[in-house]
């Protein structure tokens, strides 16, 4: 069995990420949290392709951002990494899997209530850190599936967000969000909700 100092290491490297803006961003748990799961989401990288592919792969700037995802998470004590079947999700945790050393677990969009049986997944990896890459409507609803929500989707350009959502028993679900990567363009939060 593996035995990390969880939420100090986790907290470290997101650390580096940058708040996505000071009322957004509650204080980070102390290291007294050690007992605590981390939900690490975010939404995949940019995507290339043509409009409407059904599967496109990465763009250049995704690619990027990828890499960009694993500096950030390389020394956070991520565990287990969760993806959906599609091919953007999986080469946004590439990089990150790559450097440590886990094989993600895939969950189908598809199937009934994903939110809710990713949230479950997450959770049964009790005191260990979870990176979980979806998509802009499925990441907001798993933060909400783990107690955090609600949230709305995100917009079509959004990609820079990173969740960080801490799970301690007797305790409320915290939310903490921050950026990572390229900055998102100005207006990229801007879309119908």
């Amino acid at each position: 069995m593996r035995i990390f100092p969880l939420i100090p290491l986790a907290l470290a490297a997101l650390a580096a990420c940058a708040p996505a803006s000071p009322a957004a961003s509650p204080p980070a748990p102390s290291a007294a949290a050690q007992d605590s799961t981390v939900v690490v989401l975010v939404r995949h990288a940019e995507k290339g392709g043509v409009a409407g592919e059904a599967d496109p792969l990465l763009s250049a700037a995704g690619e990027a951002r990828a890499r960009a995802l694993a500096d950030v998470l390389r020394t956070s004590g991520i565990d287990e990494i969760i993806v959906t079947q599609y091919r953007r999700t999986g080469a946004t945790a590439a990089p990150t899997a790559s450097a440590l050393g886990i094989v993600p677990d895939t969950f189908s969009t598809r199937a009934p209530d994903h939110p809710a049986t990713v949230a479950a997944a997450a959770r049964a990896h009790r005191g260990k850190t979870v990176l979980v890459v979806g998509h802009s409507n499925s990441v907001p609803a798993i933060i909400t599936a783990l107690g955090a929500g609600p949230m709305a989707n995100l917009c079509e350009a959004e990609y820079a967000h990173l969740f960080v959502v801490v799970l301690k028993d007797g305790a409320a679900a915290r939310l903490e969000r921050r950026t990572y990567g390229q900055a998102d363009p100005p207006g990229a939060s801007a879309c119908p909700r």
